[in-house]
This record gives structure tokens, C-alpha cells and sequence, in this order.
């Protein structure tokens, strides 16, 4: 029943989005929703706990404000944003419905409290809350409802309709500005009101701003690092504060004689004088459905360099809005000024999406991918060191499988340098980086574990070390650089990292067959359950059975490990055949047996069946994966857990196309069967084809180029060639 309500859904936004808009949306675009991933799972069945009675994380709106609710907790949905956005921009224009939330924007929340221009699709940003008035402003109360009914959300385009000001809301961007245009009931008693004083992630009234207004039209301001350079279509008639017990607001009061506020703004994080630059080279002089065209045709071209054929209207509607949230980030941090090859864009959260989300970047747009690079290699300028993230560097597995699959145009020694300085010192040049416990772990090639006294699911950083998390991911971490040590002829190196990429080994305790941690004596952590998800006791957001299936760099060393291929293959079973425990963590959500579909840890197990020759179990699991985990809820559009920047849509868009990056270090994808009937995809100047013949999903053979594969996976650079990739299936 689910599935047939949500196809009637799809079909109905895509018909309803296009009849209600001047601008129609393009064939490739009209399939994406970015309502997905906006939604918040409740029930136990999808959560795979109970949530418990908890009023102070959950508010609902009242004429007086917003009061505690008596009632469960919220679990981390999605996190993603329905706002308008731009592939790789600065700026994204988007509600915010509950502050401090992953992106300001959650589902079910009842009210509006403004629109921000920036929105990561992770914790933080939140730049420049603005709302347009009506009426009388209570800084105590200011939030108005609004119905789903009366939101629109397409690529690069958001509307909706504020019910307690009356006035209809529409926003569109550029990579870096953005145009609002607010129609109001009356031409009279119009106000634009921003909150300055707090963003996303800084506390109320503690943010760092300033606001002039600069000529009749014109209004420049500031807020933590970012400036905005605003001209509006109407006179200015005053700007006043007004202030509560904790927020300072900015009002702008407008002439009568109009019912639509437009705004065109531009942003920068250099200064006012670059935001006005910004704005003038980007969008002044065009009006809004000029603006709202480009960025739809912006997306069309990015989005069509896959095009597929066959699937439902639902399973093309989640492959193109994954990928839109794919290209959404990293993003842009310089001014329009910048040449071409010095562009910086933000880091990654590189935990979450080194596996799939930045693959799928190495292979349709090399040349940002070097710009990000470049980037990082600016900042490591400055430490010394590549991001860690979490735990492994899994910024240098992006580097090498960057320069693996050909991306050149960074500068690679370099890149490289600072790669090894992450694998082999924790200190360069007095500046504290590098690994954490990188000291105990290159000493004895595994770290041990804190003795916590009570040991919980939320055990927090300072209290316990990952220690099997940290251990595993950096064995893989020691791989990546090993290879581009390899490729660049430091055969020392080499064969220093790639005896270290064995270390995963050092925590198999034979006894139970799991990575398991170890005391500072050695001996094996206890009381020991494999099933707790841990945030960062002995795992990280991860538990036993998921971290013992982590060895890309060595899936048959692994496997040979066990006292044979069959033990493997049962202990893999259970993995999705052990029922989960019920434990409550609020960032672990969407249980397939011991398999977390919510998080980053879970992703590459499935594919280990593979190795044991049995890649029909393996595509067994992944299509429960991509039907049940994927448009979720009684809404059909929550995943089953956080999106990270794209990390689970590009899980989706992966497994869709039949390819997955087991080593995203390694330039070769494993192959599996794809959901569609066809896929083209234009990787540079070529395209290749993936055909799925047969109507089965079980794996039969695969060829290229009319030729029989050996194996299960396929190089990149054969890929590069443009010829077809023919997976035959069998029932």
C-alpha cells in the first residue's frame, strides 16, 4: 500500500509542480524532490527502537509561542533542506522550521521562522535569517504556520505560503546570491525582518553582525565571517531594532504602493564590496523567473550527464533528487573574481562521504574535484595536515583515488606529502594533527581502549577512544596512501603502509569472530555485546557486527581470517538475520537485522558475499535496501537515517546504476544489478552504457565491450573508453 500511495504522490508533485509555476521544470529535473530526506522517522518498526518520553527536544507552536510538548524524542531524520540551491554553490535558500536541527528544516515541525542562505545538508551555517512582514512584529511570537499544501520545492526553486502574514514566499538562487520575491496581501504595512543576532548553530544573540542601510534601496550587513550586499525593488522607508530577552531583529520597513517585495542579494565571504560584485555579475538586471530558469537549467545539465531508462516514476524520482543532494556540496567560499584553478570550496565531511557521494563527484566533475583538492592542500598548508575527520584520513583515500582515476591538475607531491605526514607523524613544525593516538597506533599497530566504568551508547569522546574504529579505518587509511606512495616510486613508503593496512588483524579475536577491542594489556575488552551500537566506545556509531566487516583494502584477508569460506558466509548472514536489540541511539536509525541502513559504517558489508562467490546474496540485501530504506514514513520521504551531505543518496544512486566503489582508493567499481533497464553516463568526453538484460536479480555475467569480464569488478579507465557494460541476470 506504501508504495502504491508514494508513486500517486511522486506523480502528482511532478504534474502539480510544473502546472503551478511559470517556469517548468526540464525532463531530468521535473524527477527531483528535495522534500526527500526531510522528514523524521517515529515508529519503532523503521527506527528499530522505541524512542523514549522525553519533552525537551521536541516543541510545538502555540499563539503564545513555542512550549515543550509532552511526548517522545526526536531521532535525526534526513537532515536535508528543501530550499533552493545550486550545484557546488555558496548560497542556499531555505526555511527554517526548528533552530539548531540538522539544517533548520524539519517535516513535521507546524511553523516558519525565517529563510536562511546557507544550508549544508549537516549541522551548522544558517546565515542571514529573513522573514517577510506583515503587521505588527512580537519578537516572542513571530513564526507563522504554513501547509504543505501550499510548499513547492523543485531544483533551485522554493515557495511557500506564510498563513499568519498572508504573503506567498518565493526563492531562487545563484551560486553566489539569491532572490526572494514575496507577494503580500496588501500593497500597504510591508517589512522585511532579519534575525542577526543568531544563525543555525550560534546561540541566540550570540552571533556577530552588523546592518546598514546604504541608499534607498540598499541594506549591506555582516554575520560570523559572511557579508551580504542586499538592493531591493522598493523604497526603503526606515530600519529599526527590536529586541527581546535573548535576539536582536532587524526590521526594514518598505513603501506602499506594491504587494511584492523582491530582494536580489549577494553574499561573500571576503567583504560587502565582493558580495556587491558577486550579486552584479550573477543576477542584477534579471528578473526572478530569469534567475529561476538558470538555475533549473543549471541543474538539467548537471544532472543529465546520467540518463536512465526504465525504473518507476518513484525510483527516478529518488536517483535524481540523490543525485541533486550529491552536487550540492562541497561548496563555493571564493568570489566570482577568482580564477578558475584557485576556486576554494569547503571541506568534506570526509567520514561520511569518501565511499560514494565523492566517487560519484571523481567521475562526473573532475575538474571541481581538483579544486577541492587544491583546497584542502591550502588549508594543510597551514597545519601540516590533511582533514582527519572522525577517524581514518579519509581525505587521503579522495586524494589517491583521485589521481587514480586521472584527476592531475593539483599539485601531487604536495597532496602526497601531506597524506603521509597524516599516516606517520601526530606533530609538524610545532602545529599539533594528524591522527589521533596515530603514536599508540603506529607503536603496536592497534589502540586500546579506555576503561569506562558504565559504558553507554552515547559514551562520549573525551570518556573512550574508538579504539577498534580508529584502528580499522586507519589500516585503510595506510592503504590509500600506500597506493599513491606506489605510483609515485617511493617504494619505501610502500611497503611500510601496506604492511600497516594489515592491522585490522591485530583486534580478530578468533573466540568470537569479531573485531574486538583490546585493554592497554592486551587483553580482550569485557563484558563484551557485539549488538550495542556504540558512539564511541570501542566503535564509532557503530557496533561489533558492522566494524568487524571493514576491510576493503583486504576483503580476502578477511575472509581467511575465519576457519573457512562457509563460517564467513554465515557470520554474514547474520549480520541481517540477528534481530537488532532495541537500543536507543538517536543517530542510529533504520535497522536491517545488525545492519545500520542509517549510517556510513553499514554501507560496504553487503558486498562481501562477493568473496565468498555468492554475489546473489549480496544483491538479495542491497534491493531491500534500495526499496524499504529509502522514501520512508507515513509521508514516503524519510531515509532511514542522516543524509550527511549526500552520503545515502549516493549510496541509492550507486547500487541504482549497478556500480559500487568497494575501495574508493582503488579506480574500479564492483558491479552489481541495476534497477534500470539502461543507464548513460558521460564521464568527460565519453559516455558509457550500462544494459541490463534479463528480468531476474540475480548476477549471471557481466561483458564490456563484448567481452567477457573476469570477476566481478570493472576498471575506471575502461569505463573512460564509452563502451556498453552489459549485466546479465537470471532469476
Amino acid at each position: 500500500m506504501k508504495r502504491f500511495i508514494l508513486k500517486t504522490l511522486i506523480a502528482g508533485m511532478l504534474v502539480g509542480s510544473a502546472n503551478c509555476c511559470l517556469v517548468s521544470a526540464g525532463d531530468v529535473t521535473k524527477y527531483v524532490n528535495p522534500l526527500f530526506g526531510t522528514t523524521t522517522l517515529w515508529d519503532k518498526k523503521d527506527l528499530g527502537y522505541e524512542m523514549s518520553e522525553n519533552p525537551i527536544y521536541r516543541t510545538v507552536l502555540t499563539e503564545q509561542g513555542r512550549r515543550p510538548a509532552q511526548g517522545k524524542t526526536r531521532a535525526w531524520g534526513g537532515e536535508t533542506y528543501p530550499g533552493a540551491a545550486m550545484p557546488h554553490g555558496m548560497v542556499q535558500a531555505s526555511p527554517v522550521t526548528s533552530w539548531g536541527s540538522g539544517t533548520g528544516y524539519q517535516y513535521e515541525d507546524p511553523a516558519i521562522y525565517g529563510f536562511f542562505h546557507t544550508s549544508h545538508g549537516h549541522w551548522g551555517h544558517g546565515h542571514f535569517p529573513t522573514l517577510p512582514i506583515s503587521g505588527k512584529f512580537n519578537p516572542d511570537n513571530y513564526a507563522s504556520t504554513y501547509s504543505h499544501k501550499n510548499e513547492v520545492a523543485q531544483a533551485g526553486y522554493y515557495k511557500v505560503y506564510l498563513d499568519r502574514y498572508k504573503i506567498t514566499s518565493e526563492l531562487t538562487v545563484n551560486y553566489r546570491s539569491a532572490h526572494h520575491r514575496h507577494t503580500f496581501k496588501s500593497a500597504k504595512d510591508k517589512h522585511i525582518m532579519m534575525n542577526l543576532s543568531r544563525t543555525n548553530s550560534v546561540r541566540p544573540g550570540n552571533a556577530r553582525w552588523t546592518f546598514e542601510q546604504v541608499d534607498d534601496k540598499t541594506f549591506t550587513g555582516s554575520q560570523n565571517g559572511m557579508y551580504f550586499y542586499a538592493v531591493a525593488n522598493l523604497d526603503i522607508t526606515g530600519t529599526r531594532t527590536v529586541e527581546n530577552a535573548r535576539e536582536q531583529f532587524t526590521l526594514i520597513d518598505f513603501a506602499d504602493g506594491d504587494k511584492v517585495i523582491e530582494l536580489q542579494i549577494g553574499f561573500s565571504y571576503t567583504s560587502i564590496d565582493k558580495a556587491k560584485l558577486n550579486l552584479g555579475k550573477e543576477i542584477q538586471g534579471k528578473t526572478f523567473d530569469q534567475v529561476r530558469e538558470l538555475a533549473d537549467q543549471t541543474w538539467e545539465e548537471a544532472l543529465s550527464k546520467i540518463k536512465v531508462t526504465g525504473g518507476t516514476e518513484l525510483q527516478k524520482s529518488l536517483f535524481y533528487s540523490g543525485l541533486y543532494r550529491v552536487m550540492q556540496n562541497p561548496n563555493l567560499r571564493s568570489d566570482v573574481d577568482v580564477e578558475l584553478n584557485e576556486t576554494i570550496y569547503s571541506s568534506n565531511n570526509y567520514w561520511d562521504t569518501y565511499a560514494n557521494k565523492l566517487v560519484i563527484l571523481q567521475m562526473l566533475q573532475p575538474e571541481l574535484v581538483a579544486n577541492v583538492i587544491r583546497s584542502d592542500i591550502k588549508r594543510a598548508e597551514n597545519t601540516g595536515f590533511l582533514s582527519s575527520g572522525f577517524h581514518g584520513d579519509f581525505s587521503t583515500s579522495f586524494v589517491t583515488g583521485s589521481y587514480m582515476r586521472g584527476i592531475r591538475d593539483f599539485d601531487i607531491n604536495k597532496a602526497y606529502q601531506f597524506s603521509l605526514n597524516n599516516a606517520t607523524r601526530s606533530w609538524v613544525d610545532g602545529k599539533r594533527g594528524g591522527r589521533k593516538y596515530g603514536d599508540e597506533y603506529r607503536r603496536q599497530g592497534w589502540i586500546a581502549e579506555n576503561r569506562v566504568a558504565n559504558p553507554t551508547v552515547k559514551t562520549e569522546e573525551d570518556e573512550a577512544k574508538a579504539s577498534v574504529q580508529k584502528t580499522i579505518e586507519y589500516a585503510y587509511s595506510d592503504y590509500a596512501v600506500a597506493l599513491l606512495a606506489k605510483e609515485l616510486g617511493d617504494n619505501e613508503n610502500y611497503e611500510l603502509l601496506m604492511n600497516r593496512s594489515k592491522n585490522y588483524r591485530n583486534l580478530f579475536d578468533e573466540s568470537t569472530q569479531f573485531l574486538r577491542a583490546r585493554w592497554e594489556d592486551g587483553s580482550w575488552v569485557t563484558p563484551y555485546d557485539p549488538g550495542i551500537p556504540y558512539y564511541v566506545y570501542m566503535y564509532r556509531e557503530s557496533n561489533g557486527w558492522m566494524s568487524t566487516f571493514f576491510a576493503p583494502q583486504d576483503p580476502n584477508g578477511l575472509v581467511s581470517l575465519f576457519p573457512s569460506k562457509d563460517a564467513f558466509e554465515a557470520k554474514l548472514d547474520n549480520v541481517f538475520s540477528t534481530p537488532f536489540g532495541g537500543y536507543e541511539a538517536d543517530n542510529m536509525t533504520g535497522w536491517f537485522g545488525q545492519y545500520c541502513v542509517g549510517n556510513q559504517p553499514s554501507q560496504g558489508i553487503s558486498y562481501y558475499y562477493y568473496f565468498v562467490g555468492k554475489p546473489e546474496k549480496a544483491q538479495e540485501k542491497i534491493d531491500i535496501i534500495l526499496n524499504d530504506y529509502y522514501a520512508m514514513g507515513k509521508e514516503g520521504l524519510a531515509y532511514a537515517g542522516m543524509d550527511d551531505e549526500g552520503s545515502l543518496s549516493a549510496w541509492y544512486v550507486m547500487n541504482a546504476m549497478g556500480l559500487y566503489s568497494f575501495s574508493p582508493a582503488d579506480p574500479e567499481y564492483i558491479v552489481t544489478v541495476p534497477i534500470f533497464d539502461k543507464v548513460e553516463f558521460t564521464m568527460g568526453d565519453t559516455t558509457f552504457t550500462i544494459t541490463k538484460m534479463g528480468e531476474g536479480r540475480k548476477l549471471s555475467s557481466i561483458s564490456y565491450d563484448g567481452k567477457l569480464v573476469d570477476g566481478y569488478f570493472i576498471k575506471h579507465d575502461d569505463l573512460k573508453k564509452g563502451k556498453e557494460l552489459i549485466i546479465t541476470t537470471r532469476e
